[in-house]
């Protein structure tokens, strides 16, 4: 995936989207990037996979 968006636009896109997200579903670990995908995942009830064409789907605005 190419990446065009920085992190804090690609959070504060899908913070527009789903308004059940706060800043503390984004929280990064160094090491602990799968614990936040599956926070992300159980709030927004979708799979893993779902996710990442999520964040795919940003980079195209």
């Amino acid at each position: 995936m190419n990446i065009t968006r920085s992190w804090r636009e690609q959070k504060a896109m899908l913070k527009q989207r789903f308004s059940v997200l706060n800043d503390a579903d984004f929280e990064y670990i160094e090491g602990q990037r799968e614990r936040m995908l599956e926070t992300l995942c159980q709030k927004l009830q979708k799979t893993k996979e779902e996710i990442h064409l999520l964040f795919a789907e940003l980079q195209k605005y």
